[in-house]
């Protein structure tokens, strides 16, 4: 992390646990150009700490004196305790990279205390740094507060320059393990191979380098100490410096990273396989979907649970076809693992959380920005984007409801504000319209919801310099029901935060049918329902995921006796028709949106109506395909190819695609679509320019054309 972050550009502090007695980890930092090293113990940094190291409240408190006397940009923590520590201090919240990896990563150890600390955790962090996609959608399913922080950051790989295999198997077969000696990671099991490999025909060494064997069973400890010394055929190295471990590895022959069966559920992923990789050396590992999809399924070096199995797997290695596809398919999965690829990440993530100033504005005298609004979840990451811009000072107004708010709170904010954004257009625009100033700015972005009010008749559009719509369509509805000037109608489109989403999907995503919400009624999720039977007469591996709340949990929905009759007699036919029965899945509603969609491969829009309908373009955003019924203004939002003039014309699209072997070139079409209209940068870059400069994007439809 640290060679990382100064190879993005960063200067990187790194303060060091506990007292130095080996420079084993720290030695290869002492030459790396932006990199400081604290030694917490040498430098009497903290003299109430012991030999054993820093408290995590310790380190904390250290910090944050450290933080007073020399602000950090962000501040990286590593380990549980530590997050938590971190979490509760006021001073760097919202600058925290946490990187989790000992947490819980089974839904028996998720309980309640854990959520409430991982969520705890989230809420004071920036990112949230996950080693695998798999820990990610497990954290975002369980700890709603993870989704939306919750990023990539992958084992690095570092190995010395002159540290290569020579890419073939020798006689005796060298086989390496390098790390600790733990009763799960079958160390003691290892030490039999070259015996079983000698049964075999095959002549084998075992070279083992490390010095901490686990003492959690004094008998296991005592077993592992004695084969490490007197193991016919295993060569025991002892504990290395980093950089020479990993030359003694090259060396070898085979990489071996054989565990217990019990650890194939892991969500981390083994930092080791990948620098064995790295060095060009295949891998003995077990068969699990991680390990699957980072070298194969078809890998040939899987390890089954025995030592005879594992024996016979490594006969294999010595035939000199398949080591050299085996160690192929290694290197090559260690190469998306460099530290060149973690600066890339790193850079990306950086340019996230530290954003340049905008062009116009002085971060010595800020713009002074307030956001209204009852309800704000529709605009919280554009919040979050405007408030971390240097020249840009946002304060948020948040109404307790409609009409109720804190008016003394309001008048301050609207004398104390340069721009003012409403969102919503109700009580709040009202209000802010009455105590605009001349030299003020007031925009306001209009729902569906407030279309068909009051408040908009109520408006004195001179006061106001843009009212925001999300749709071309919808503008020009504005512009008619409202007659207000058309050049006071502005588009700026919903955002689609293409960078979450961006998530490998699922074998099988492409018979999976989406439909997210489905209350009220005029969602139409029978007419979902109709699509998925029309698929499901043609190929039962069709089926159609709905994350959604159900209508009762909406008191205005399931109070009105025809919404209420409506899903009735929806339900009643998906349950009655054995073609639907088994084809319906129900999803609880939540944030963990990306997650959700890494098994969806189309999302159904079936409404009557809609102003926008993020979820296609966010499903088109995943790696998936919007399938869109023409409902009014569809086609300015959505290209042509993606619109279906009925439930069987969509059914008949679907299954065209995906019976032609379409699916991948549709999808990467539809993902380019949606990036380049309604990527959550584009939009932010949008939003900005309207606040900083007053400047109007032209609007375009989703063809391109430019429209009124």
């Amino acid at each position: 992390m640290t060679q990382g972050l100064a190879a993005a550009g960063c200067e990187a502090t790194l303060l060091l646990k506990a007292p130095v007695t080996t420079d084993r980890l720290v030695a290869p930092l002492s030459g790396v150009a932006g990199v400081t090293v604290r030694r917490t113990h040498e430098e009497g940094l903290a003299p109430e700490a012991g030999q054993r190291g820093l408290t995590p409240e310790q380190a904390v408190e250290l910090m944050m004196r450290l933080d007073s006397e020399d602000r950090f940009d962000l501040v990286v923590v590593r380990g549980r305790r530590l997050a938590i520590a971190a979490s509760q201090s006021e001073q760097l919240a919202g600058r925290l990279w946490t990187y989790l990896t000992d947490v819980p990563q089974t839904v028996a150890e998720m309980n309640a205390t854990a959520v409430s600390e991982i969520s705890d955790i989230a809420v004071a962090s920036r990112f949230l740094l996950c080693q695998t996609e798999e820990l990610r959608g497990f954290l975002e399913s369980a700890v709603p507060a993870a989704c939306g922080k919750s990023v990539l950051f992958p084992p690095v790989v570092v190995t010395p320059d002159d540290a290569v295999s020579d890419g073939a198997p020798h006689e005796p077969l060298k086989l390496v393990y390098t790390g600790k000696f733990a009763p799960r990671w079958n160390t003691l099991e290892m030490a039999q191979l070259p015996a079983a490999l000698a049964e075999r025909g095959v002549p084998a060494e075992l070279h083992m380098i490390g010095d901490k064997v686990h003492r959690d069973s004094a008998e296991w400890a005592r077993d592992m100490s004695r084969a490490l010394e007197g193991t016919e055929g295993l060569v025991w190295h002892g504990g290395k410096p980093r950089a020479d471990a990993l030359r003694l590895s090259a060396q070898c022959d085979v990489g071996l990273s054989w565990r217990d069966p019990g650890m194939d559920a892991s969500l981390e992923l083994s930092t080791k396989v990948l620098e064995l990789g790295a060095l060009g050396l295949p891998v003995v590992v077990n068969r699990t979907p991680m390990h699957e999809r980072l070298l194969g399924a078809d890998y040939p070096l899987y390890a089954g649970e025995t030592t005879d199995s594992v024996a016979d797997t490594l006969t294999l290695a010595a035939d000199p076809d398949i080591y050299r596809e085996a160690a192929e398919r290694c290197r090559a999965a260690a190469a998306d693992f460099t530290l060149e690829r973690a600066a890339e990440r790193l850079s990306g993530y950086l340019e996230l959380a530290c954003p340049s100033a905008p062009s116009g504005t002085d971060p010595e005298r800020p713009l002074k920005v307030v956001i209204a609004g009852h309800d704000l979840k529709f605009f919280t990451r554009l919040a979050e984007y405007l408030t971390s811009l240097p020249g840009l000072d946002v304060r948020i107004d948040e109404w307790e409801s409609l009409r109720n708010h804190d008016q003394y709170r309001s008048r301050e904010l609207a004398a104390w504000a340069d721009v003012v954004i409403c969102e919503w257009c109700g009580p709040n625009a009202l209000f802010y319209a009455e105590h605009k100033r001349t030299d003020q700015r007031l925009v306001v972005r209009l729902h569906r919801f407030e279309l068909y009010a009051e408040w908009p008749r109520k408006l004195d559009i001179d006061k106001i310099d843009a009212v925001v719509c999300v749709s071309p369509y919808y503008a020009a509805l504005t512009r008619e029901l409202a007659g207000w000037p058309a050049d006071k109608v502005v588009v700026l489109p919903n955002w689609v935060d293409v960078d979450q989403l961006d998530r490998p999907k699922l074998p099988g995503a492409e018979f999976t049918l989406g439909m997210v919400g489905i209350a009220p009624s005029r969602k139409r999720l029978d007419r979902g329902v109709e699509v998925l039977g029309e698929l499901r007469r043609r190929d039962p591996r069709f089926t159609l995921a709905v994350k959604t709340k159900q209508p009762w949990d909406y008191w205005w929905v399931w109070n009105r006796p025809e919404e209420r009759e409506y899903y009735e007699r929806t339900y009643r036919t998906v349950q009655r028709d054995p073609l639907l029965a088994e084809g319906v899945v129900f999803d609880p509603f939540g944030p963990d949106v990306a997650t959700w969609l890494r098994r969806v491969g189309f999302m159904l829009s079936t409404s009557d109506d809609e102003s926008f309908h993020l979820a296609p373009a966010e499903c088109a955003a995943s790696g998936g395909i919007p399938a869109v019924l023409t409902w009014p203004g569809a086609d300015t939002i959505y290209s042509g190819r993606w619109l279906h003039d009925s439930p069987k014309e969509m059914a008949e699209a679907i299954h065209a695609v995906v019976s032609e072997g379409r699916f991948d070139a549709a999808r990467s079409a539809a993902k380019a679509e949606i990036t380049e209209n309604y990527a959550l940068r584009r939009v932010c870059e949008m939003w900005t320019d309207l606040i900083v400069h007053g400047k109007v994007p032209a609007s375009r439809d989703a063809a391109g054309a430019v429209t009124a």
